[in-house]
């Protein structure tokens, strides 16, 4: 079973697998580990990762980046409008009023969902894993930013599914990296002791996000997060061509921004730069060929000019590192380390910002691009019962706080209430109590709108059925469990109806509620399998938001509320009935549409490898047109006739003409047939060449064999000791075989050494080879033959020391001593026994 770990990056993503050594970032086919987030379509299959990025000029239209930010969002956002004027592909609302992709494939105009296109991103990267792990790859833990949002999330987990990948859990990225972190250290103080504060700091391409964890033995807990959203390596990247833009303009009298592939090249060049600039403080060149209207530009940047256009950005590092403090309620003084991770915390200025602001040096102890799929990969480690991991609880927590709203009999009107507050403990499960005769509806939203990184605070409407009275008419009590889940996405997971049957219809129904709080505060203790100190915190805060709902119900009123409890208890009986829940998510992919995306998926992918096939084809005509031209004035050149070479020239060259021609875009098989038709010619020649290359050594062997025979019936003559033994028949056998095998090989080196080259020979190395066999088999179990053993004449027996006990000696002496050793030897470990121990068992 596969244990992988991917973190999806804005610009490139990274795969991690667990394997019996430990965590290892995997390599694509090009021998990089970094894939980037990239997708090009064409009019007959798709590229992903490096090859779709080198099209990013030269099929800009076609090729899509700079994706992931439009997860779960409308295409009426201000986010999505805003980034729509710098992309080169284009955007379109879909029919949901989801943000979509248009681009040209298979030569007609599509339509992409942002799942359907993630999910080819993972498709890619699970076809990597499984290209480096050599078997097939289903469950993974995928990362996201710490500030997604429930629409967001659940687009991602979609765009899971249409790649066929079953997500164990999304992770926040920042906790990736603290578990990366965390799980290694040996000398984490223990569970009862104050637990060490470590700040996470991530700036990656599009974002910065910041976390504050609290780390015990085996344990990790997030306290606060905090981020911007949208300050990240690209928006230094905007500063440098803002400012070449400008400079270009005055300098070249060039419109950058007008040719998106001009201002393309600009980006690349101006990440180059930035790159450069964070190792080098002296002016820098900026050359580009060919930039725009066949016009070469160049300029220069040094770093002290470039971070003083930063100022406003370099502002922003500190906010966030001051609000994730204020929220974990922590000083400086507090923070163990501050590890930081990201491409753009390499930037000096940055890495200066937040050393500064936290009184101490940064640590640099994880991989900066690699840490993500690391704490991935050892989450899904943790969550796959094919590992064996060392115990590591992650409690994670929600960015966002989560209210529920509700129409409410009581008030003729809505009311509402905050269900998870921000920085609550995630996963978790809250029990809530309603009282209703009919089916009702809850609303969840966030209670922050302004906190929120896109403009709708809406998550669901959740609609709670086959709500009925009880049978007296009075109103039935419905409990409806509401949860955070390990994606950190909400849902309403369960409601139930409790129904109360009463012995006594004069006891007080008020014993009911009690007992069914009661019932309810240990269903709560159970759900929750948080730590003691949490569930202190969460019982007290459930119960009066489970009170406060009871009291704003409309028939709360017609209970007898103000009563004394009776004396004597009423025995009640409840059954409770799970109740259907429709969910009304936002943006949420209706299951048919899902399959579909699927399927889809699965016809592209299909595309894709048959157009591979195709292409190999053709490269292969195109490989050997090449290879056979060479050699036919190469190495072939003696094994072919004048004429037959120009013939076979002259149909490579009309070969090669017809593949940058007609050929250029033929089926599979057509290539198929051109090739063997090639074959068909150059085979001959190739096989005349091969020959002569192996007959000489197929020969060779032939005559030392006959040497080695020859020399063997000369010794015999001889009388040599050695053959003595032999039988004078069968060594004549073996003379007449090795005399007639030195004339066949004679015969057959004549008629060849008379055979022009260009002509198939008269004899083959495999039939050289077969006589050899031949003559081996009759001779060499005569050669072979071992002499006859004599038997040497007995010597006199000379008397031995008793082993055993003898006459009568018995148990006292020998036999008791004998007895000893033998126990002794049987105890005693052999050698390699006694080194087993001291191995290491894998």
């Amino acid at each position: 079973m596969s244990v992988v770990g991917i973190d999806l990056g804005f610009q490139s993503c990274y795969v991690a697998v667990a394997r019996a050594g430990g965590i290892e970032t995997i390599a694509n086919e090009y021998s990089d580990r970094s894939t980037p987030s990239c997708i090009a379509f064409g009019p007959k299959n798709r590229s992903i990762g490096a090859a779709a990025k080198s099209q990013v000029i030269s099929n800009a239209k076609n090729t899509v980046q700079s994706f992931k930010r439009f997860h779960g969002r409308a295409f009426s956002d201000p986010f999505v409008q805003a980034e729509k004027a710098s992309l080169a592909y284009e955007l379109v609302q879909l029919p949901t009023g989801s943000t979509g992709i248009k681009a040209m494939y298979m030569e007609e105009e599509r339509n992409f969902t942002i799942e359907q296109v993630t999910g080819m991103l993972l498709t890619k990267l699970k076809e990597t894993a499984e290209n480096a792990l050599k078997k097939p790859v289903v469950d993974c833990v995928v990362s996201v930013p710490c500030f997604y949002t429930d629409a967001e999330r659940r687009s991602v987990m979609d765009a899971t599914q249409i790649a066929g990948l079953n997500c164990l859990r999304l992770i926040n990225e920042t906790t990736a990296v603290a578990l990366a972190y965390g799980i290694y250290k040996q000398d984490l103080p223990a569970l009862e002791e104050k637990p060490r504060n470590v700040v996470f700091v991530d700036m990656g391409h599009s974002a910065y996000q910041v976390s504050v964890c609290a780390f015990n033995k085996g344990k990790l807990k997030v306290l606060a997060t905090s981020f911007d959203t949208t300050l990240g390596g690209r928006k230094f990247d905007e500063m440098l061509v803002e400012y070449f833009c400008e400079e270009f303009g005055k300098k070249y009298k060039l419109d950058i921004k007008s040719k998106i592939r001009a201002l393309l090249r600009l980006y690349q060049e101006c990440e180059k730069l930035k790159k450069l600039m964070s190792a080098n403080a002296s002016d820098l060149p900026m050359n580009i060929e060919c930039f725009m209207n066949d016009i070469d530009v160049s300029g220069t940047m040094n770093r002290s000019k470039f971070l003083e256009m930063c100022d406003g950005l370099l502002a922003r590092v500190e906010p966030p590192l001051r609000s994730v403090l204020e929220q974990a309620k922590l000083k400086k003084e507090d923070i163990y380390a501050v590890e930081i991770v990201g491409g753009t915390t390499r930037i000096p200025a940055v890495k200066e910002k937040i050393s500064k602001f936290f009184g101490k040096e940064v640590s640099t102890t994880l991989n900066a691009d690699e840490a993500v799929a690391r704490g991935c990969a050892l989450q899904c480690a943790i969550l796959s019962p094919a590992f064996k991991v060392r115990e590591f609880s992650i409690t994670d927590l929600i960015p966002y706080p989560i209210s529920l709203r509700w129409n409410s009999p009581a008030e003729e009107g809505l009311s509402d209430c905050e269900v998870f507050p921000k920085n609550h403990a995630a996963p978790f499960s809250k029990v809530l109590t309603f009282y209703r005769k009919e089916p009702f509806t809850l609303e969840a939203y966030y209670s922050s709108p302004k906190e929120l990184p896109y403009p709708d605070p809406a998550i669901a409407h959740f609609l709670v059925q086959k709500v009925t009275p009880q049978t007296d008419g009075s109103s039935s009590k419905v409990k409806v469990k509401v949860r955070v889940n390990i994606h950190g996405i909400f849902s309403v997971s369960s409601a139930s109806l409790v129904e109360v049957h009463k012995s006594d219809e004069n006891e007080e129904p008020m014993e009911t509620d009690q007992h069914a709080k009661e019932e309810e505060k240990m269903q709560v203790d159970q759900e929750e399998q948080q730590k003691p100190e949490e569930q202190q915190q969460a019982q007290p805060e459930n119960k009066a938001e489970s009170e406060e709902m009871e009291t704003s119900q409309a028939d709360s009123k017609d209970k007898k509320v103000d009563q004394p409890p009776q004396a004597k208890k009423a025995k009640v009986k409840t059954t409770t009935v799970d109740l259907p829940i429709e969910n009304q998510l936002v943006w949420q992919i209706g299951k048919d549409m899902l399959n579909l995306f699927i399927e889809n998926e699965g016809k592209m992918i299909m595309q894709d490898k048959l157009e591979k096939e195709r292409n190999d084809a053709k490269n292969a005509v195109e490989e050997y047109v090449y290879d056979m031209r060479d050699k036919l004035c190469g190495i072939y050149e003696k094994f072919v006739s004048e004429d037959d070479r120009n013939s076979f020239t002259l149909k490579l060259e009309d070969t090669e003409n017809w593949l940058y021609e007609d050929g250029e875009d033929q089926p599979k098989q057509i290539y198929i047939d051109k090739l063997t038709e090639l074959k068909t010619l150059g085979q001959p020649i190739q096989a005349r060449f091969q020959e002569s290359e192996e007959r000489p050594k197929a020969f060779e062997d032939l005559g030392k064999q006959i040497q080695q025979y020859m020399k063997t019936v000369h010794a015999f003559k001889a009388k040599d000791e050695q053959y003595d033994h032999l039988d004078e028949a069968d060594v004549a056998k073996v003379e007449k075989s090795a005399n007639e095998a030195m004339e066949w090989m004679n015969n057959k080196l004549n008629l060849q050494n008379k055979r022009s080259l260009t002509l198939d020979p008269v004899i083959k190395a495999k039939d050289i080879q077969a006589k050899t066999k031949e003559l081996t088999s009759i001779c060499n179990p005569i050669v072979t033959k071992p002499k006859p053993k004599v038997e040497l004449p007995k010597e006199e027996e000379k008397p031995t020391e008793p082993n055993g006990p003898v006459e009568g000696q018995g148990e006292a002496n020998g036999g008791s001593q004998a007895a000893e050793q033998s126990a002794a030897a049987a105890a005693a470990p052999t050698a390699t026994e006694k080194k087993l121990p001291e191995m290491d068992i894998d």
